[in-house]
């Protein structure tokens, strides 16, 4: 006879970079159920709009995730600019979508490496963040930080690049590309890795579609959904369409990112041949007034921006809804009827950043 007990897991877990905490419910080692519990690290950021100038509220904005900095500070920015009705240049447009491509290589290289650190190859997590770090690198270079950029601003972008650096970025990304092919073998063929995520949390193509699902844990499962597609930043201008999978298991979420990964080599490739010569940046005069939604494509998946302005410089409200909370209930759906041991990679296989939930 099954013997049921709930089995506290987290906040804190030596695979887990993020503190979320479930209670299992478990059946032998069977998963039945898991009760999410959130909350450890909010810290009030959203409140911020009413004592910081809505420029100034830019580099607030970045600082609700650090993997995903860039992309919180061009959210907000272009919520504003529709608002502000704002049309900043091309060639800031551009700049946003390859500094948007970089931050999704290395996000996914960062969760290549914790995968590979879950089931135990630290070869292969040191492996992937050797390549991030060429990543972190370029980064460096052309913005002067490593994790906070402040490269964003209303009306455009602080710093430009070059054709000299983008030629030198292009080789780097054409050695990583290399490297890369060289990493997946072993994510994608190796035994050992398969047998952890072959076959494991499924997540069917309605389950996906009914629990909201976002970003590749929702492509992985055969829904062609990408918000870049939408045409904000440069991505009009270049060739691509989402990336997919109908297998809808962990190893579908791993292939998937990898195969993003070169998708987003190729789109820096695009912009960086199309790149205008304008200027980087134009003046913006008055203060914001109305209300926008704004839609970006994370590397996590799709992120919302409610920008609420009554012409002052204090906005009423800055709201994001961030990809992780939108993949909880699919997250909780590919556990039931899990293994314990598999938890903390199913887990992982949505890329969660409760840093960016919480705020």
């Amino acid at each position: 006879m099954s013997v049921r007990s709930i089995v506290p897991f987290g906040p804190q877990h030596p695979v887990l970079p993020e503190p979320i905490h479930l209670d299992l419910v478990l059946e032998d080692e069977k998963v039945i159920e898991a009760i999410p519990s959130i909350g450890f690290i909010h810290r009030g950021l959203e409140k911020l709009v009413e004592k910081r100038d809505f420029n100034d509220y830019v580099y607030v904005a970045e600082r609700i995730c650090g993997i995903c900095s860039f992309m919180h500070g061009m959210g907000y920015c272009e919520a504003v600019e529709r608002i502000m009705n704002v049309e900043i240049p091309p060639r800031a447009k551009y700049l946003r979508t390859i500094w948007s491509e970089m931050s999704r290589i290395h996000s996914h290289l960062l969760w290549l490496g914790l995968l590979a650190d879950a089931f135990g190859f630290e070869s292969l997590f040191m492996q992937s963040w050797r390549m991030r770090e060429k990543i972190l690198d370029m980064f460096e270079y052309s913005t002067g930080g490593r994790v906070i950029f402040s490269v964003n601003k209303i009306g455009g972008q602080l710093k430009d690049m070059d054709a000299e650096m983008l030629n030198q970025f292009l080789k780097v990304f054409a050695d990583i590309e290399r490297d890369l092919k060289v990493l997946s073998k072993t994510f994608l063929n190796d035994y050992a890795v398969n047998s952890r995520l072959k076959d494991v949390g499924f997540l069917t193509k309605q389950q996906a579609h009914d629990l909201g699902a976002v970003g590749p844990f929702m492509r992985s499962s055969g829904i062609a959904l990408d918000s870049r597609k939408l045409g904000y930043g440069a991505y009009a201008d270049l060739d691509f369409e989402p990336i997919t999978s109908d297998i809808g298991d962990s190893y579908a979420r791993c292939d998937v990112r990898i195969r993003e990964i070169f998708q987003s080599i190729d789109l820096i490739r695009q912009a960086s041949a199309k790149i205008p010569s304008t200027e980087i940046a134009v003046p913006v005069k008055g203060m914001p007034n109305g209300e926008y939604f704004m839609r970006v494509e994370q590397p996590r998946g799709e992120a919302l921006y409610y920008v609420k302005a009554n012409g002052t410089k204090f906005l009423d409200r800055m709201r994001v809804r961030t990809p992780t909370f939108a993949n909880l209930p699919g997250m909780l759906e590919t556990l039931k009827g899990c293994q314990l041991a598999d938890v903390p990679i199913l887990i992982l296989t949505i890329d969660p950043c409760i840093s960016c939930t919480e705020r």
